[in-house]
């Protein structure tokens, strides 16, 4: 009786999320790849959408999305989008050029849910079902259909994306259309601008406070390094090592004590949708 009270109190407070984050199961119908491919996806339309909707507050430095003012012909440009990625042979492209394309294809859906389900204020406010127990949000739902196989927002980040790359920064990359979420990128990510671009995106967030903020013996993490703290690292002392690759000086300096095992790791996440005023 004492766990179901606890498991309902966890429900309500928001925290049961820590306990409910997807592990890395490896699908491994998509681990094909053609190495010596040269087969790109275009991407234009991402990049035209982004540079048409995605705002950065100047206050907080946040990008933003304006779902409010997306014109109808724009919402048939990115269902077009959509539906040419579910067209694309990938298991014909090389391992950069896949990576690229589930990043850009996870942060393209998600946008086209929120817009078919505007207004909200939380994309966990969006049920589609097809999960697990207590889940909530749209992620378990097989939204889109990719070489005969229906494919959900999880799969793409946590049975393909996780899996086979092995590289923490996939979660600077996907966007879950929130404020603590790490920000959309400004252009579709390419094989070609893939490196450069996912490690701005880890500093972008690491010296953001939404990611990384220390206040006297307190350093207040993204609740993303712990639902997913397996992928930065088997210790907590790795984990800080990977946010210091990545923080400015200033943040480096103030988080050498916790490196060394000092202090306290804190967690916080804002599941508020990143719409633009």
């Amino acid at each position: 009786m004492k766990r179901v009270v606890l498991f309902v109190i966890l429900v309500m407070t928001g925290l049961v999320g820590a306990f409910a984050a997807p592990q890395a199961e490896l699908w491994d119908v998509w681990l094909p790849h053609d190495p010596t491919s040269a087969v790109t996806v275009d991407h234009r339309t991402w990049d035209t959408l982004l540079e048409r909707y995605r705002v950065v507050d100047p206050a907080s430095g946040v990008a933003l999305f304006a779902y409010a003012r997306v014109t109808s012909a724009d919402r048939e440009l990115l269902q077009r989008y959509l539906r040419s990625l579910e067209g694309t042979q990938v298991s014909a492209l090389n391992r950069d050029e896949q990576y690229a394309y589930w990043v850009n294809f996870y942060n393209a859906l998600t946008v086209e849910v929120i817009l078919d389900h505007w207004p909200v204020a939380s994309i966990r406010d969006i049920n589609l079902g097809g999960g697990r127990a207590f889940s909530r949000g749209p992620w378990d739902a097989p939204l889109v259909e990719v070489e005969g196989r229906p494919v959900s927002l999880n799969d793409m980040e946590h049975r393909i994306l996780r899996p086979i790359w092995n590289d923490p920064r996939i979660h600077y990359a996907v966007n879950c259309a929130s404020i603590g979420c790490p920000n959309l990128q400004p252009v579709a990510f390419t094989a070609t601008t893939l490196e450069r671009m996912l490690d701005q995106a880890a500093r972008e967030y690491v010296n953001h406070p939404r990611g990384v903020e220390v206040s006297g013996n307190t350093v207040h993490l993204s609740s993303i390094y712990d639902w997913f703290s397996s992928d930065f690292g088997s210790s907590r002392q790795e984990l800080l090592q990977h946010i210091v690759e990545y923080a400015q000086p200033e943040l480096r300096r103030a988080l050498e004590p916790f490196v060394a095992g000092s202090g306290r790791l804190r967690y916080r996440y804002d599941w508020s949708i990143n719409t633009a005023p």
